[in-house]
């Protein structure tokens, strides 16, 4: 039988795993919303010394306009093997 502080560290643990896999899903899912919001908050300025004047959107705030897909996928697989191997754990 383990002790009280094992059990709560394999609880914290499989409650992290499955709140690394579940806000990335949640990431995951408003790519497309967030870009739209991105795009929306960007100022649009002419850049100085361009021969064609071209129009540049400048972000604004410091966040990224929407989840990398590739590290999204890869903590969503971390978070939810941790949390299967959590809840295999505390099930044994």
């Amino acid at each position: 039988m383990s002790s009280f502080y094992g059990q709560v560290l394999l609880e914290l643990t499989t409650a992290l795993g499955a709140a690394l896999f579940a806000g990335n899903a949640l990431a995951l899912l408003r790519r497309r919303s967030d870009t739209r919001r991105a795009a929306r908050e960007a100022v649009t300025r002419g850049r100085p010394g361009s021969p064609v004047r071209k129009q540049v959107r400048v972000a604004t705030t410091g966040t990224l306009p929407e989840a990398p897909l590739l590290r999204t996928v890869t903590f969503m697989v971390i978070g939810l093997i941790v949390f299967i191997l959590g809840i295999a754990t505390l099930t044994y």
